[in-house]
């Protein structure tokens, strides 16, 4: 039976998956928003994404490896997000957070919580209730030195990843009890110490290429339902046929 699980997994990816140009999910784009194509690859990105990471060393390495370079001009101060943008970071229960101390190493953290706790303000900001963990604080410590973050959004089962550019900061709950109260509802928020918020920059979505299709337990459980129904009603039809 456990053939059939895998083949109804399969099934159900194809039927579930996005609509795709080139391999990249369509977005709903504010009006006046540009996108660029990077010269030799099919990667669609935001205009401003490309002019904060095309630096001149990567542009020299894009040159040494295959013979042009990406030219960015007339970039707009920010990228807002679309329908597109926040309805896949609605959809998501976990993210990793980029950072950088002063040491000049990067750090990044997993973040989790429950489906949509990564709140979409308005196409220009981000925020997230942040708990009591470990009490090493990193990335509050990072941020506070250097507002620079990124994010990275993974999609496992339908082989979708966001990027996100932007600067965060760290907001007191007991200060700002509107914004724990949009973040959180009333069951955990004793257990908040602070509010991160994070004005976004601009995005970028990437190919599926490489990314291995991965699914929680409760994504399986759903999807062999069916499966188990249906094991059960045969299993009742052979004991019936024996007795």
């Amino acid at each position: 039976m456990l053939w059939r699980l895998f083949v109804a997994l399969a099934a159900n990816l194809s039927r579930r998956r996005r609509i795709y140009e080139h391999g990249h999910r369509h977005s709903v784009r504010a009006e006046g928003q540009l996108s660029c194509r990077v010269a030799g690859d099919n990667t669609t990105m935001a205009l401003k994404y490309l002019d904060v990471t095309m630096t001149e060393s990567v542009c020299r390495a894009q040159y040494q490896y295959y013979g042009r370079a990406t030219q960015i001009a007339d970039a707009p101060e920010r990228d807002p997000l679309g329908e597109a943008e926040a309805e896949f970071i609605s959809a998501r229960d976990s993210f990793y957070l980029g950072t950088v101390g002063e040491s000049g190493w990067p750090y990044v953290q997993h973040r989790g919580g429950p489906v949509g706790f990564l709140r979409v303000l308005d196409p220009a900001t981000l925020a997230f209730a942040d708990y009591k963990g470990n009490r090493q604080l990193l990335s509050t410590g990072n941020v506070s030195v250097n507002s620079r973050v990124a994010l990275f959004l993974m999609d496992y089962k339908n082989r979708e990843r966001l990027k996100i550019l932007g600067h965060a900061r760290t907001e007191d709950v007991r200060t700002h009890p509107e914004l724990m109260a949009r973040l959180t509802d009333s069951k955990n928020r004793s257990n908040v110490e602070r509010v991160v918020v994070i004005d976004v920059v601009s995005f970028d979505w990437n190919c599926s290429k490489y990314i291995v299709p991965r699914y929680s337990l409760a994504e399986v459980e759903e999807l062999a339902a069916s499966l188990k129904t249906r094991i059960a009603e045969l299993e009742a039809e052979l004991r019936t046929v024996r007795s």
